[in-house]
This record gives structure tokens, sequence and C-alpha cells, in this order.
């Protein structure tokens, strides 16, 4: 079981999420809207993995992984992003995200990146 952060803009996402990943045991320790709220989420909260979306306003889930990064460089982080948004998949993996997802989600690739990224 792991305790996990949810960052995505829409709350829709946000509660499709925390249900997949519920269901499979794990806790949300948090959820936040946008990348600031991740960075100071993840440093109060410490979670096992934080799964950021891409494109959401104040600061994108790609600045917030540099900054995470940057803070806290053991940080285990999957992004989410829509189909053909595959050059900002490329820079969040380059930037230190470990996996990413693809929304619609799809329960099982969720928790099978979930626990590649966790192991």
């Amino acid at each position: 079981m792991a305790r996990i952060l949810i960052v995505d803009d829409a709350k829709f996402m946000r509660m499709t999420l925390s249900t997949i990943l519920t269901k499979a045991n794990h806790e949300i320790v948090g959820e936040a809207e946008n990348g600031r709220e991740a960075v100071k989420l993840s440093k109060e909260l410490s979670p096992d993995l934080v799964i950021m979306d891409i494109t959401m306003p104040e600061m994108s889930g790609l600045d917030a992984v540099k900054e995470l990064k940057k803070e806290q460089s053991d940080s285990k982080i999957i992004m989410c992003s829509a189909m053909g948004q595959q050059k900002m998949v490329v820079e969040s993996i380059e930037a230190g995200a470990k996996d990413f997802i693809v929304k619609p989600f799809d329960e099982s690739r969720v928790l099978e990146a979930v626990n590649r990224v966790l192991n």
C-alpha cells in the first residue's frame, strides 16, 4: 500500500484516479489542483508517489517535477497527459518523472504504472 498525492486541475480526474487507487488499497494522502500546490503538499506530506497532470494553471506539471526533483531528488512521480502530448511526456521523463499514464485513464494501465514505479 502506498501513500499517494494526486495532482490535476480537474476534480473529476482526481476523483477517477482516487477511486482506482483506493480500490487497489492505496491511500490518497492529498490532492492538489496545480503544480505550486503539489510542491507545497509534497513537502508537507512526503508521499510515496505523486501522480501529476502536465497541463495546469499557475505552475505546470513539468515545472513542478523539476521543482520537486530539486527539493527531493528521490521523489517518485508519474505524469498524466491527454493524447498527443508526447513531447511534454518526454520532457517530463527527462525532468525526472518515472512513468506516464494517458487520459482517459485505463484502470489496469494506471495500476501497472503505479506498481512498476513503486517496486
